[in-house]
């Protein structure tokens, strides 16, 4: 863009995501991940992201009409234990218990 007498600038660099959380964690929520990125949580337009058990458990939770899949590598049942801790869990629940980051 110089050729042209157009300056350009640098955007800021986007901070990098926490090695320690999953892209599932809301970053609200101060809870480290509950194991390894093992299922993906899917709106109800397909949009998606991928969690551990915990953090995929309180998305689902909060999000309405969403659903849980287990990646293709991930233990048997894991979409059933994520799916039976959210129906237990309130949604956006670090808010509702005091949690704080």
């Amino acid at each position: 863009m110089r050729a042209l007498g157009v300056e350009t600038t640098t955007p800021p660099p986007v901070p990098a995501p926490s090695a320690e959380r999953c892209p599932a964690a809301h970053p609200d929520d101060p809870t480290p991940c509950g194991g390894p990125v093992v299922v993906t949580v899917l709106d109800r337009h397909t949009a998606g992201v991928t969690g551990c058990e915990h953090h995929g458990a309180r998305l689902l939770a909060s999000v309405d009409g969403a659903r849980v899949v287990p990646l293709p590598t991930a233990p048997e049942g894991v979409a059933t234990r994520v799916f039976k801790t959210a129906d237990s869990t309130p949604p956006y629940a670090w808010e509702k218990r005091g949690e704080r980051r």
